[in-house]
């Protein structure tokens, strides 16, 4: 059952890449690509769902004797990693093209935008002490 879960969206996603290649029409094309990046979203949930409840109570028994982490910790700290890199990308991208064009103007200022794009990265240093701070909690 859980097989079927995680192939599930990854069939939808590729029949959906194989459909938007074979029509070239721009408004089906993006149909068709918010209708697959949904049915990954309701896969990614419902494998997060059956991980968070199936055997949440018999594996943390079996872990706290075992003295094995906990998945709940885990996951959070997988959503940490996650979430801040993609904020630090984000962050970056803007960031580092607008010190681009500042740099293009005053090159003097190489110092300071690269303070300003460091900072930026820094989002991602602070979701992984989160995921290390949770990952020791477990």
């Amino acid at each position: 059952m859980l097989v079927w879960l995680i192939v599930l969206p990854v069939l939808v996603a590729v029949l959906g890449a194989v459909r938007l290649l074979r029509r070239r029409r721009t408004g089906h094309a993006f149909r068709w690509l918010l209708a697959s990046n949904l049915a990954l979203l309701a896969g990614a949930c419902a494998v997060l769902a059956t991980a968070l409840a199936g055997p949440a109570e018999a594996s943390a028994q079996a872990a706290a004797s075992a003295g094995g982490v906990n998945g709940s910790a885990l996951i959070g700290a997988a959503i940490a990693v996650a979430g801040a890199s993609i904020g630090a990308a984000i962050a970056v991208a803007y960031t580092g093209a607008a010190a681009l064009a500042a740099l293009s103007e005053r090159p003097e200022m190489f110092g300071r935008a690269m303070v300003i794009v460091g900072l930026a990265e820094g989002i991602a240093v602070y979701g992984l002490v989160v995921a290390i701070l949770l990952i020791g909690k477990a």
